[in-house]
């Protein structure tokens, strides 16, 4: 197998960046043509993707283009979110056969996922409202692309980037999305209890979530009211146990190197990886760099990777497919055939 990828960008969101991303991608991979592309462009594409499409399966001579546009792009080259922009990465010389346990590769332009997507096949993949999504080197008419990699299995790393502020707490009181009470204590004074000390005259209500379960995506909050009580993203139940956390540059850059660490196997590199950020993840949230692919560069240097920035990542959690916000997901890729 042959794999690499490349990013081109410029002023203009014009068809050829497609196919400038493509071709240097082919020949970095020391390929004439590809078997499969993931083709990721920027949100001023959005009217023009079918146009883009067209230049890239041209340039790669091959109708497998999947992908979605995006808020922002990535290769383990750098980062774009400030210009129109192309990525791809191109795929040669793989075996036909599927591997069943990859997951698919979907790509919705929702505001929330697509309820068939939620149960049956994992699914790994990218959120952002009103975007464009294509594969087979077609715009899908929903919005809602999918996706498999052929002859190739993925191991998934999902990092959340929570730095949990409490021990489990027990929800005494909650009435449909508001949490009244917990712990013994009004719900807000439970939260500023285990905040710490400089935050909590003015708590980051931002960045500060609900865990009702390790794994899963935290619940946003999404105010205080006169009773002290918190309106929460989704209901809760009295007995529920949960727990404060929050999210913060070093305990996300921490997690991000730890589930990539969790994730690999150590008697294997991996051929390529594909990236799935929040847009309030990389650059704007670390200060005008992505940590989060600094880690992954300093974990797999070489490695090719292509990925994007969007509002919402999917990722399979107990037999079911999640919607998590401010989470990494990374698709780490092997050849399935020894």
């Amino acid at each position: 197998m042959k794999v690499a990828s490349s990013l081109a960008s410029g002023p203009h969101p014009l068809p050829e960046l497609a196919a400038i991303a493509v071709k240097q991608a082919l020949s970095r991979a020391g390929l004439t043509r590809a078997d499969s592309v993931l083709l990721f462009l920027t949100r001023d594409f959005a009217r023009h993707a079918q146009a883009a499409l067209v230049t890239a399966a041209r340039a790669a001579g091959s109708l497998q283009v999947a992908g979605c546009t995006a808020y922002g792009l990535l290769t383990e080259d750098g980062w774009l979110l400030d210009q129109s922009g192309a990525a791809a990465l191109v795929i040669g010389e793989t075996e036909t056969a599927a591997e069943p346990d990859s997951p698919l590769l979907s790509f919705s332009g929702h505001g929330t996922m697509p309820w068939g997507w939620q149960t049956g096949s994992p699914r790994a993949g990218l959120l952002d409202s009103d975007a464009a999504a294509w594969a087979h080197g077609r715009l899908a008419d929903d919005c809602c692309a999918e996706t498999r990699l052929p002859g190739l299995r993925a191991r998934i790393a999902c990092a959340t980037g929570l730095r949990l502020l409490s021990e489990t707490i027990t929800v005494d009181a909650a009435a449909g999305y508001d949490l009244q009470r917990c712990g013994g204590l009004a719900a807000s004074d439970s939260l500023q209890r285990c905040l710490p000390a400089e935050l909590r005259q003015n708590p980051p209500l931002h960045q500060i979530v609900v865990v009702a379960q390790p794994g899963l995506p935290g619940v946003p909050i999404l105010g205080v009211n006169g009773d002290s009580s918190l309106s929460l993203a989704a209901p809760l139940t009295a007995g529920a146990k949960i727990r404060w956390a929050i999210r913060q540059p070093l305990a996300a850059e921490q997690d991000m190197r730890q589930s990539l660490l969790a994730a690999v196997d150590a008697t294997k590199r991996p051929d390529f990886a594909v990236m799935f950020s929040c847009l309030g993840r990389g650059p704007l949230f670390y200060g005008n760099d992505d940590r989060d692919l600094l880690a992954f560069r300093e974990q797999f240097p070489g490695v090719p990777l292509i990925g994007a920035y969007g509002s919402g990542q999917i990722a399979p959690v107990d037999r079911e497919n999640r919607l998590f916000q401010n989470t990494v997901v990374t698709l780490l890729y092997e050849s399935a055939h020894v």
